[in-house]
């Protein structure tokens, strides 16, 4: 197993890369040495953010107990020491796994025939093949509560548009080049929609406001036009009860 690398990026975080390419395994490593930090916090330590390939670590220099000259050099060898003793070919997964239901009606999907068509597959194969597989969440960014997720099967690789939407529905489900994504809000994207969840991917007026972590696990579920609207409704009537 190639040992990471660990890279200094300003005076209150560092970078530990463990690899170049996407990949399950490697994103298993990510969520694994996040466990292991937040589980063993070190003085000073404020959070993680994990990325494809890599997990940024954040800290306050003030309050890191320095045992070198610098704060910086500190948490690199208290990080280096930790991820030595968690440094096994034995990669577990600590995040959910959620269905999410989707429905994939043209009305909710403005790409999805031209997609199957620049794929040379049907409509029913591409929905197919997009709800067949199991997806991991990479990472969130973007927007608030938007999941990076992959890979999808490489028969439905597809490029980005060549002309951005200026605007996307929240809740459209969309594929690009190896992955596939949630909008959670109405913003400009040049990924490929091909359905609509009604569930809300980000909520303030819910606890934790945010539905997908990464690590999670995500299977999504096709669903009729009439289960969308009923679903839409009940969990847009919760989020008001939450807030009141």
């Amino acid at each position: 197993m190639q040992n990471p690398r660990i890279i200094p990026v300003n005076e209150s975080s560092l970078l530990i890369c463990f690899g170049e390419v996407i990949h399950e395994d490697v994103h298993a490593r990510v969520t694994q040495a996040k466990a292991s930090i937040e589980a063993n916090p070190f003085p000073g330590f404020v959070e993680t953010v994990p990325a494809y390939t890599s997990l940024a670590v954040y800290y306050n220099p003030v309050e890191v107990e320095k045992k070198n000259d610098s704060a910086s050099t500190t948490v690199l060898q208290i990080l280096q020491q930790l991820l030595e003793i968690n440094n096994t070919d034995h990669l577990f997964t600590n995040g959910a796994q959620i269905e999410l239901p989707v429905c994939y009606d043209p009305l909710f999907a403005p790409d999805l025939t031209a997609t199957a068509e620049a794929l040379k597959l049907s409509v029913e194969e591409l929905i197919n093949i997009h709800a067949g597989k199991i997806y991991k969440v990479f990472m969130i960014g973007f927007t608030p509560g938007f999941p990076y997720m992959g890979t999808v099967d490489e028969r439905i690789f597809t490029q980005r548009k060549t002309q951005p939407r200026l605007k996307v529905e929240p809740g459209s489900v969309a594929i690009a080049g190896n992955q596939t994504g949630i909008y959670p809000f109405a913003t400009p994207g040049g990924w490929n929609i091909i359905g609509r969840t009604p569930l809300l991917l980000f909520d303030r007026n819910r606890s934790n406001p945010f539905l997908l972590k990464a690590g999670d696990e995500v299977k999504f579920k096709q669903i009729s036009k009439e289960e969308f609207e009923t679903l839409s409704m009940v969990h847009t009537e919760q989020s008001r009860s939450n807030n009141e």
